[in-house]
């Protein structure tokens, strides 16, 4: 398997560099970090046509990002982090996602899923464990979150030797090839489901790239996972059985994927201003009238980002509104993203949607991405919540 750790510097890029992708000296980590994705995005942005082949990886951008601090960052200081997982910096966090998204969708899903497993190894790991972990993700490792099952979902055998032994295979492995340290769910013999962190680049599995043939997000390479026959140890074993589906976390990560698809809207707003501008359309009054809806669609999106964040606290003392909230934030955020995609088709019309205009890919990559699993459910969910509580309107989501 190829990883990302390998390279030591990046290449050459192919449009002039930002001043620089480290954070400035007098930003706090955490807010350092919001500054260095910020700065990168239009790098990622000028590099994601290139990296936009089916089956490809964007290897150099992930370098770029380890450069830039961002692989670390998820963890506390005091072990090479920047603070964004601790729920005091979730703002932070979010607009790191959104600032990624904003550059290269791919990038944005692979890096969150990097983000959500050092979310998860923190909330649900031994001292030890986190150790060793975060010095892998410090040299360079990257990390995902790989749970969906194939037809032969993944199974977890213990061995007489206290080693276990994987069988069956993922779908939608994100990041497969270059993801080193994937973290997986596997069913017990006795139906439980335990979380596990597999040393990739020790025990490859073996890789379906005829899985992937997407419509969009080409680049994250989404292959068809097999493990049969793979073995890990007891250390490899991350919480006990059944945590991973724990509320509020397990629907709660929802707001982080909806950042990223946020920073895709973005990055279609902005391409979209600068192609009338190009043009020089925009005194036209149609023309107005849709960039000022777009705008007020994201701007409304930057504050469920806010309101998400803000919710953050209330996850340890009400799950079941928090996961509610979560639900409310993503449908939210689908539904912005889903109005801005044929108003900027409006607005570019047949000739914004010709290569190299970048629109052709941002469309697919974004409407792609926005097939999340269960929205519906999601949405009666927040349905659900709001019909078994009296407490009036105003009060709903701020009691």
């Amino acid at each position: 398997m190829s990883e990302i750790l390998l390279p030591t510097s990046a290449p050459t890029p192919r449009t002039e560099p930002v001043t620089s992708l480290r954070p400035g000296a007098t930003l706090a980590p955490a807010a350092a970090s919001v500054a260095a994705a910020a700065s990168l995005a239009p790098r990622l942005f000028a590099q994601a046509p290139y990296s936009d082949q089916e089956g490809g990886f964007p290897t150099e951008e992930f370098i770029w990002l380890r450069e830039a601090g961002l692989l670390t960052a998820a963890l506390p200081p005091d072990i090479g982090g920047s603070g964004l997982g601790h729920p005091s910096h979730a703002l932070e966090l979010l607009r790191t996602l959104r600032h990624i998204g904003r550059g290269n969708l791919a990038v944005g899903r692979v890096y969150e899923g990097h983000v959500n497993a050092l979310l998860l190894l923190q909330r649900y790991g031994r001292p030890a464990q986190i150790a060793r972990w975060a010095t892998a993700a410090r040299t360079g490792h990257l990390f995902g979150v790989w749970n969906t099952e194939a037809h032969d979902g993944v199974k977890l055998e213990p061995l007489p030797n206290g080693r276990y032994r994987l069988q069956g295979s993922k779908t939608f492995g994100s990041g497969a090839g270059s993801v080193t340290r994937p973290l997986l769910t596997a069913q017990l013999p006795d139906g439980g489901w335990q979380m596990l962190i597999l040393p990739a680049d020790e025990q490859p599995p073996v890789l379906d790239t005829s899985f992937w043939r997407p419509l969009g997000m080409r680049a994250t390479a989404s292959f068809r996972v097999d493990f049969s026959g793979l073995e890990i140890g007891a250390d490899d074993l991350l919480g006990h059985p059944g945590d991973y589906y724990q509320q509020p976390w397990f629907s709660g990560g929802a707001t982080r994927f909806a950042a990223v698809q946020l920073g895709g809207a973005e990055a279609i707003f902005d391409e979209t201003r600068r192609f009338l501008r190009d043009l020089k359309r925009t005194d036209d009054p149609y023309q107005r009238q849709r960039l000022g809806e777009m705008a007020l669609l994201v701007e409304s999106g930057n504050h469920w980002l806010q309101a998400a964040a803000a919710y953050e606290s209330k996850s340890a003392t009400d799950a079941e509104s928090a996961v509610a909230h979560a639900n409310m934030v993503r449908t939210a955020i689908e539904e912005i993203c889903l109005r801005i995609l044929p108003l900027a088709e409006r607005c570019v019309g047949a000739r914004g949607l010709l290569r190299p205009e970048p629109f052709e890919r941002l469309h697919r990559d974004l409407t792609h991405y926005l097939r999340q699993p269960a929205p519906d459910a999601a949405q009666a969910d927040v349905g659900r919540y709001a019909l078994e509580k009296t407490s009036p309107a105003y009060r709903l989501w701020n009691d």
